[in-house]
C-alpha cells in the first residue's frame, strides 16, 4: 500500500469550494494508492491521516495535473517552410490548396515507420511532461489511409506505455481529402474513412471521433456520416468547428451530444446556445489563433454568459500550432482571448477532463485520481501571468513522481 501526505501546500482544487479556484490555503492531501483520500485545510486533517509518511511542501501550490485535450503530437517532417510562406503573405487557405497544409504532412507521415514517429514524438511529449501535463488527447488524421491512421494511433498508445502520462486517442480520419481522392471526398469516406474507423474500434485503438467541418475539408453532411458510424460504435465525438468560416459545425456536434466543439473564432451566437443545451465544451485554442494570425476573436463573452465550460487547449501540430506548452497556453487565452487567470487553469484541468469524459480527474477532491502539479509559487494566477518561465516543483502521476 502507498502513503503520502502533503502537506503546507496551497491547493487549487476547482472543486466545489466558493472561494476563487476552489483555493485552499495551508492545505493537505492525502494520497493512497494512487488516488487522493482526502484534501482539505491541515488543520482539519483526519486522525486516520496523522501517522501516514507527511512530506513539507513548504508553501508550494498543488493543482490538478495538467490535462491537454487537444493535440496532434504524432506525425511526420515538420511545416518550418509553410511558416515562412505564411509569414510572405500566403492564407491557411492558399498554402493548403497549393499542396501544403494537411497533405505536406500527411506525406511525410505515410513515409514513417511506427518506431520513427514515436521517436519524433517523444520530445514534443517530455516538454509538456516537464510542465506539470498528465493526461493528453492525441488525435490520428495524419494518414488518412487505414494502415497509417492505424499507425498513427498504435504510436499514441504506446507513449502512455513508455511515459507517465494518461493518453487518450482520437480517430480523426476525416481531417482533410488526401491528394488521391481530391474532389471527392464522399468517395473517400465509404472507402477509407469509416473503414479505418471501424478497423480502429476492433483493435481497441479508439476513444473518441472528431472530424474537420470547414470549407477545405468537410461538410456537416459529410462530418454526420462520420458520427453516425460513432454512434453505432459507442463512440463519443468532438469536432474542429468555426476555425475559418461558420458552417454551423458546432451545432451539429451539439445535436451528437459531442464531449467538445474546439477552435470556435466563428462560433454565432445559436452555436453557442446549441452548447449550452448539449453541455458539450468550448475548447479554444490560443497557439493556432496566434500562428495563423487571426483577428477574429472566440467569442468568450458569450460563452460565459451562457455558462458554456471552456477548455484551453495547444492544439500542438506542425502546421498551425506548433506549441508544445500548456503554460504558454495560459498565458495566450488570457492575453490574446482575454479570459481570466482562473478560466485559463480550470481549462486545463476541470474543463479539460470534461472535454475528453474523463470523470476522475481534472479536480483535487477525494476519490479522484492524484494526478497533480506542485508549483513553486504563491498564487495560480502566476502561472498565466509568467512567459518562458516553468516553476514545476514536482510532477505526481497515479500518487507517483
Amino acid at each position: 500500500m502507498s502513503r503520502r501526505l502533503l502537506t503546507n501546500a496551497g491547493l487549487a482544487t476547482f472543486a466545489d469550494i466558493a472561494a476563487p479556484y476552489g483555493l485552499v490555503e495551508d492545505g493537505a492531501l492525502a494520497l493512497e494508492d494512487g488516488v487522493i483520500a482526502w484534501a482539505g485545510p491541515e488543520a482539519d486533517l483526519l486522525p486516520e491521516f496523522a501517522d501516514w509518511p507527511r512530506e513539507d511542501l513548504g508553501g508550494c501550490l498543488v493543482t490538478p495535473g495538467l490535462i491537454d485535450c487537444h493535440t496532434h503530437v504524432v506525425f511526420g517532417g515538420n511545416r518550418a517552410r509553410e511558416f515562412e510562406m505564411r509569414l510572405e503573405g500566403a492564407t491557411y487557405e492558399e498554402v493548403a490548396r497549393a499542396g501544403g497544409g494537411i497533405v505536406s504532412t500527411v506525406r511525410s507521415t505515410r513515409a514513417a515507420s511506427e518506431d520513427a514517429l514515436l521517436e519524433q514524438a517523444l520530445p514534443r511529449v517530455d516538454a509538456l511532461l516537464a510542465e506539470g501535463t498528465t493526461s493528453l488527447e492525441i488525435k490520428s488524421g495524419y494518414g488518412l489511409d487505414l494502415d497509417t491512421e492505424l499507425r498513427m494511433l498504435r504510436v499514441a498508445r504506446e507513449i502512455g506505455k513508455v511515459r507517465p502520462v494518461g493518453i487518450r486517442t482520437t480517430f480523426l480520419g476525416a481531417h482533410a481529402v488526401p491528394a488521391e481522392y481530391k474532389g471527392r471526398a464522399d468517395a473517400y469516406l465509404d472507402e477509407i474513412c469509416l473503414p479505418a474507423l471501424e478497423a480502429a474500434h476492433d483493435a481497441g485503438l479508439v476513444d473518441a471521433v472528431d472530424g474537420f467541418c470547414e470549407g477545405i475539408a468537410f461538410t456537416p453532411d459529410q462530418i454526420a456520416r462520420v458520427f453516425d458510424r460513432a454512434r453505432d460504435l459507442n463512440l463519443p465525438v468532438k469536432l474542429h468547428a468555426e476555425q475559418l468560416s461558420d458552417l454551423g459545425g458546432t451545432e451539429l456536434a451539439a445535436s451528437y451530444g459531442a464531449l467538445s466543439a474546439d477552435h470556435l473564432e466563428y462560433l454565432s451566437e445559436k452555436g453557442v446556445e446549441a452548447l449550452a443545451s448539449s453541455g458539450s465544451v468550448a475548447v479554444l485554442l490560443p497557439g493556432a489563433f496566434y500562428t495563423l494570425r487571426e483577428t477574429q476573436l472566440p467569442p468568450v463573452d458569450l460563452l460565459r454568459a451562457h455558462k458554456v465550460p471552456i477548455a484551453l487547449a495547444t492544439d500542438c501540430n506542425p502546421g498551425s500550432s506548433p506549441l508544445a506548452s500548456l503554460l504558454l497556453t495560459l498565458n495566450m487565452g488570457c492575453t490574446l482571448f482575454r479570459m481570466t487567470p482562473e478560466e485559463a487553469l480550470a481549462g486545463v484541468t476541470r474543463e479539460a477532463a470534461r472535454a475528453l469524459g474523463l470523470s476522475d480527474r481534472g479536480t483535487l477532491a477525494a476519490g479522484k485520481r492524484a494526478d497533480l502539479a506542485i508549483w513553486n509559487v504563491a498564487h495560480p494566477a502566476e502561472l498565466s501571468y509568467r512567459i518562458g518561465f516553468n516553476p514545476l516543483k514536482e510532477r505526481v502521476f497515479g500518487g507517483s513522481q
